[in-house]
């Protein structure tokens, strides 16, 4: 049984990632089977298996699980039709029956410190705040305010994660942009935001 356990690993493992016009902090994570592509991964933050990861600015310290999809090209819902044998640009289909030029590049913004539960959708163009947490399986069409906790589809705030004064706080310390050094000199108070807090106005 073990040496079933390991071989399907290696399997997941060997499938590789696709990144295509993309800058991956060396800090920071992608797993296999994953699609990045038009993309920016800031350090210390990774994503699971099977994501994909399309025109997307993504902040530091986030956590994204298995199967999430953010950001996408879009169809022109304006045109007569959806497809792209209408369009200029290469698609999955080789038939043309009109060369429009339509491709616009919709970023999706994720702030920094966010987590994203596994199987999440997220709409182009959306941003997530700062601290979001984004609950598994959640189809996101709307923009998430920093440290809300959001679930369901359509998704929608659960609760705060803190107070507003707190959120108010980390927001302002922006923590998320300290060099390592200081991480490390304050990691140990990141088990309680107040006390966090406390000690920066200390020095």
């Amino acid at each position: 049984m073990k040496v079933v356990a390991i071989y399907s690993r290696l399997i997941k493992k060997l499938r590789g990632i696709c990144v295509r016009a993309s800058v991956i902090h060396h800090t920071s994570k992608v797993e296999s089977g994953s699609t990045v592509v038009n993309t920016v991964i800031r350090r210390h933050s990774f994503c699971g298996y099977d994501c994909n990861l399309i025109n997307c600015d993504i902040g530091s310290f986030c956590s994204i699980g298995s199967r999430v999809s953010i950001g996408g090209a879009r169809h022109p819902i304006e045109y007569v039709s959806t497809s792209p044998v209408f369009l200029s640009h290469r698609d999955s289909v080789k038939s043309k029956f009109a060369e429009h030029d339509y491709l616009p590049k919709v970023k999706t913004f994720i702030g920094n410190d966010v987590w994203i539960g596994e199987g999440v959708f997220i709409k182009a163009g959306i941003s997530i705040g700062n601290g979001a947490v984004i609950g598994m399986g959640s189809v996101v069409t709307k923009n998430v305010p920093p440290y809300s906790i959001y679930a369901g589809n359509p998704a929608r705030e659960v609760r705060k994660r803190f107070s507003d004064d707190i959120v108010g706080e980390l927001l302002s310390i922006k923590w998320w942009d300290w060099p390592d050094a200081k991480l490390v000199e304050y990691g140990k108070y990141f088990n309680d935001p107040r006390n966090l807090i406390t000690m920066i106005k200390l020095k």
